[in-house]
């Protein structure tokens, strides 16, 4: 069996980097060596690898020197391919472009293939490219399988890449088709922009009840209107014939299962079919992708259930997730890697989960990160990731523990552990054990978020700095951010009184997910007779006043109905029989003295 080849990816986008990474590490024939996201951390990993290799110590020199003055080429790093973007440094004047990094790279290390992904197949950047030593050239956007056999060829130099040859241009369309082209274009521009505006109207924040079914009733009047443009104006001839020169060769694959693109941008969703053979995967990856799918959607949380990760931005509750997700992923790795028995899960779940804690901790605000308390004022300033670090105890105790069932996840995830669904074990590849799993996976990411939030919210919840590089608009203020940490002081008295009480009475664990509409919450049936026994004080007192109210409500509900059914009985039949005799006396009496006055009158 050949050694998987060893890559180091050069990209500025992290949703990139961990989709390019998942998707390429489950195939065994690909390693990624060391990642980087600015040129000078790209060359200090180049040279980190290269002391590695040779026993040397390696120092970051900073920018690469001209090819002028530079000295002799060094040896190769222990790397097999890097995989730079041509787009680097784009947004950064002082950082080092692309394609000067290739050349750098180049005449250091002559003999270190360079694959160059660029977001579009412009001949003229291929040329560039080329010029700059790079060893071969790419679309961000080819399809996992291509881009595999793109890097195989850049490392080999041998091996051809199947391209489908471009199929001849369509004739021009006649003005009939133009004009259907141009208003389905517009139309969609139109919808698109209203969806936009309704899904950012909804995520502004939390909305009235009534609000909130008015905007998802007009989402999804706007997507059946874009359903019915795109039928309507529809031009059939055009489109398929775009559709037959920009489709990719069929891939070589089983056809239970199909290859996904990777994106091009920062906010295109890496997607993944819903079948996907088992032989090739495993379970860890096929619970993976189906989490990853789900942080491409809304992260606003619509419940009623005030969460420490509201306090963020959109843009960086997203990125905290996707460093969660990535830590979790090379914690599960560790432990295969030091074949930790599935009986030894139990006492490892701690331990795993405060080194998850502290590594994301530390690469969310980034090590030797520092602020001061009082802006614009001289004082000492303060290391951040040392300080939230102290708050280990109160995020263990409040959020860590009380996650249930992580043993059971991860040796579902490491060993394809049975996982127990609604009280019955199901085969860790059914698809009641795989959506549990995934369940279990987002309610242990977004506890994981509030652990790393909630000491930030103790310890530098007014910092201008924090405020200004995270909080969301609308928690800004000082009022605003401190009636928020009380609304999170007060949920979890009521939850360690009443609702974990209820909870472990009821034999139920609360998790938080995420959906279409953002994360909500909901239960799932599990026993937790041990935890019933444990419980004292208050938290008894609340579980005997439910069952109480149990033995007491249906036996008083039927007293409450039987008096009612009582009281309705002699107002209806008695009481109302007698007024309505009196009623019709009375009627009677009118009756006749009318009939009397007019015999006297007749009479006279």
């Amino acid at each position: 069996m050949t050694a998987p080849l060893r890559l180091l990816l050069v990209d500025e986008d992290p949703v990139f980097r961990l989709g390019l990474r998942i998707w390429l590490e489950q195939t065994g024939e690909f390693a990624i060596a060391a990642e980087a996201s600015t040129s000078t951390e790209t060359l200090d990993q180049l040279a980190a690898l290269r002391g590695n290799s040779t026993g040397e110590t390696a120092v970051a020199d900073g920018p690469p020197v001209p090819p002028e003055t530079e000295a002799a080429p060094l040896t190769n790093p222990t790397v097999d391919l890097v995989v730079l973007d041509l787009g680097l440094g784009q947004g950064n004047p002082e950082q080092i472009p692309g394609l000067r990094l290739c050349e750098a790279i180049k005449f250091t290390y002559p003999s270190l293939p360079v694959l160059v992904l660029s977001a579009s197949d412009e001949p003229v950047l291929r040329a560039a490219a080329e010029q700059m030593g790079a060893d071969d050239f790419g679309i961000r956007g080819l399809p996992v399988q291509d881009l595999a056999r793109l890097l195989k060829r850049a490392v080999n130099g041998s091996e051809p890449v199947e391209i489908t040859p471009p199929s001849p241009s369509p004739p021009p369309p006649n003005p009939l088709v133009r004009l259907r082209r141009g208003l389905r274009q517009d139309a969609l521009r139109q919808i698109e922009a209203a969806i936009a505006e309704t899904l950012a109207e909804r995520q502004r924040g939390r909305t009235t009840l009534w609000n909130d079914a008015v905007l998802a009733g007009r989402y999804r009047e706007l997507r059946a209107a874009r359903w019915l443009v795109n039928r309507l104006l529809a031009t059939p001839n055009l489109e398929q014939a775009a559709t037959a020169s920009a489709s990719p060769p069929p891939p070589a694959i089983p056809p239970d299962s199909s290859q996904p693109s990777l994106p091009s941008r920062p906010e295109a969703a890496i997607t993944t079919t819903d079948r996907v053979s088992l032989q090739r995967g495993d379970v860890q990856s096929l619970v993976f992708e189906a989490v990853f799918r789900r942080l491409q959607g809304s992260l606003a949380n619509n419940s009623e259930i005030p969460l420490e990760i509201d306090i963020l931005r959109d843009d960086r509750r997203r990125e905290l997730f996707y460093l969660i997700l990535r830590q979790l992923e090379d914690a599960l790795g560790e432990l295969r890697q030091a074949q930790v028995l599935p009986g030894q899960l139990g006492d490892r779940t701690p331990e795993v989960l405060r080194d998850v804690w502290e590594a994301v901790t530390t690469d969310f605000f980034g090590r030797y990160y520092t602020v001061t308390t009082v802006p614009d004022m001289p004082g000492p300033e303060l290391p951040v990731v040392k300080v939230l670090l102290q708050e280990e105890a109160v995020v263990r105790t409040q959020l860590l523990e009380p996650i249930p069932l992580i043993p059971q996840l991860i040796g579902h995830l490491l060993y394809r552990d049975p996982l127990p669904v609604d009280g019955s074990l199901y085969i860790a590849t059914t698809p009641e054990a795989l959506s549990r799993s995934r369940e279990l996976l987002e309610h242990l990411l977004i506890q994981l978020a509030n652990g790393v939030m909630l000491p930030v919210l103790n310890r530098f919840g007014d910092v201008e700095q924090i405020k200004k590089n995270l909080y969301s608009r609308r928690l800004m203020s000082t009022r605003d951010i401190e009636r928020f940490r009380n609304d999170l002081s007060w949920r979890y008295r009521w939850d360690r009184l009443v609702n974990n009480p209820k909870a472990v009475f009821e034999s139920q664990y609360r998790l938080f997910g995420f959906t279409e509409r953002g994360i909500q919450p909901y239960f799932i049936y599990a026993p937790r007779r041990e935890e019933l026994d444990q419980l004292s004080g208050i938290q008894l007192s609340v579980t005997l006043a439910i069952e109480a109210r149990d033995a007491i409500a249906p036996r008083l509900r039927s007293a409450i109905a039987f008096v009612g059914s009582g009281v309705v009985y002699v107002l209806t039949e008695l009481v109302g029989r007698g007024i309505g005799l009196v009623g019709r006396g009375i009627l009677k009496g009118i009756g006749s003295a009318w009939n009397d006055a007019g015999f006297k009158q007749d009479r006279k």
